[in-house]
């Protein structure tokens, strides 16, 4: 197996980063924000050192104006939609970067936010996790995730005031921060099915 340079867009966590970097590559995290674990991380603007020679990228780019749930807002709050399209400009960027493997993952985007079709949509009870957390990844020279072992609770389901249901529980009451962290399932399928590539 060649050792890859591998980018680890939006991710403070470091949990994708260190699943590289534990089968051997040159992996980085990079946000705005510190890593929470010790590890090769730029703190900065990813825009600064996207062309600097990776192999593969995993990108998170921030959902909050892109996603479904987001959708509701446009009208309700002013300069929401003009965020949206900065958020859109963004995931552009990444998506259209000259890195020759790229994962883009984000949850299901709204329609008015108008992105590509996704490539694949995941769950993290596919992947031995005992959550639901719908994803979809926009994939270029990468094959769908294998799905490495499926749960048979799916997570508790989380309903609604009115009756509709959403994601499971812990979602409903886990701040932003740690809803937008990658699932150690999820991440170590990712390094071991790509990172062989």
């Amino acid at each position: 197996m060649a050792q890859m340079r591998v980018l680890v867009a939006c991710e403070f966590s470091g949990t994708v980063r260190d699943a590289f970097t534990k089968i051997g590559h040159d992996a980085w995290s990079c946000d705005l924000l510190p890593t929470e674990s010790k590890g090769n991380h730029y703190q900065g603007d990813v825009l600064d050192i996207l062309d600097q020679g990776w192999d593969l990228m995993i990108a998170h780019p921030p959902c909050t104006f892109l996603c479904v749930p987001g959708a509701h807002y446009l009208n309700k709050q002013p300069g929401r939609y003009e965020k949206m399209i900065a958020a859109r400009e963004f995931f552009m960027i990444l998506k259209n970067s000259n890195i020759a493997k790229i994962c883009i993952e984000n949850p299901l985007p709204n329609k008015k936010a108008m992105l590509p079709k996704y490539d694949q949509i995941i769950q993290p009870w596919q992947f031995g996790e005992e959550f639901s957390k719908r994803t979809c990844l926009w994939l270029k020279n990468l094959s769908p995730l294998k799905y490495t072992k499926v749960m048979e609770n799916k997570g508790d389901r989380y309903i609604r005031k009115d009756g509709t249901t959403s994601n499971s529980k812990w979602y409903a009451k886990a701040n932003q921060k740690e809803r937008s962290k990658t699932f150690q399932g999820i991440a170590d399928a990712m390094a071991e099915q790509w990172g062989g590539i």
